[in-house]
């Protein structure tokens, strides 16, 4: 869903590359051809696999790329996630713009690992947010998935989210219910969430048709389950704000149907991943 005029691999080699390998190109043979294992120094859930044999494909297209280990896999210290052959001028251009999409996405992928696996038995998905690198938000947001979370929206055109400064904005009010039956009526399918601060306002917005899901921001087990008690008709709650992988249980348990959490595209740790090169013969 990102947009067709923006292609991120594109941008991050022409970053990295500019005129020209100044390095490769005075070193390495034209002809020499290598293969390349890239492998994982740390245990790691794997995203962004396709990423990275795009790198290898826009660099040279006779570079033959094999993943090994998908999306989603869950990988050890030494595994090889993705293998590649050809000439070594055009591996070694693309290498460190690969390795970097694989460890920022593999670590996204295996943080929301760990809060899914944190969850429990509990059937609160974890969501993601819009707080991810500018330009990369839909591979990101494919690592969440491939992590075992789920996609929040994917940018202010495909759901409405009525936050704090939006019903600041709009001052009175009075007017927000037939603001959302209206907009309900002009917009039939889109998916309506609004943001309570407090359990005043939860109770407040539990009594508007239309409203597709409540987050709840930034409240304690004990206010989510007070708030989950409000619930009318086929209203969802999610839970927002504060939440880390020691307390993202207690939360789950409170029953809330959504739990989002900006760390995971915005606090994810780098997977180390690194390339290995050898020659081959002939």
């Amino acid at each position: 869903m990102k947009p067709k005029y923006y292609d991120p691999i594109a941008a991050a080699l022409k970053e990295d590359i500019g005129e020209g390998d100044v390095t490769t190109d005075f070193f390495v043979p034209v002809t020499l051809r290598v293969t390349g294992r890239i492998v994982a120094r740390e245990n790691a859930v794997v995203a962004g696999t396709g990423a990275a044999a795009e790198v290898f494909r826009q660099v040279d297209p006779s570079t033959d790329t094999q993943i090994i280990c998908h999306d989603g896999d869950n990988i050890a210290a030494g595994d090889v996630i993705v293998e590649v052959r050809g000439l070594a001028r055009s591996i070694l251009k693309a290498e460190r713009v690969a390795l970097n999409f694989l460890q920022r996405l593999c670590g996204i992928a295996t943080l929301t690992r760990q809060f899914v696996e944190a969850v429990g038995n509990h059937s609160t998905k974890i969501l993601d947010t819009r707080k991810t690198t500018p330009g990369l938000r839909a591979l990101e947001k494919a690592a969440v998935v491939a992590g075992g979370g789920a996609n929040h929206r994917f940018g202010l055109y495909d759901m409405v989210l009525i936050k704090d400064n939006h019903l600041a904005a709009l001052g009175e009010l009075s007017t927000f219910a037939d603001r959302i039956r209206r907009l309900r009526q002009e917009r039939p399918n889109i998916r309506i969430e609004v943001e309570a601060d407090d359990l005043e306002q939860v109770r407040a917005f539990v009594a508007v048709n239309g409203i597709d899901v409540i987050l709840l921001d930034n409240m304690t087990p004990a206010q989510i389950r007070e708030a989950l008690a409000l619930r009318r008709n086929n209203t969802k709650f999610e839970a927002s704000g504060g939440i880390t992988l020691k307390n993202v249980k207690r939360v789950a348990a409170t029953g809330v149907d959504y739990i989002s959490i900006g760390a995971l595209t915005n606090a994810a740790h780098a997977i180390d991943i690194a390339l290995e090169m050898t020659h081959v013969p002939g």
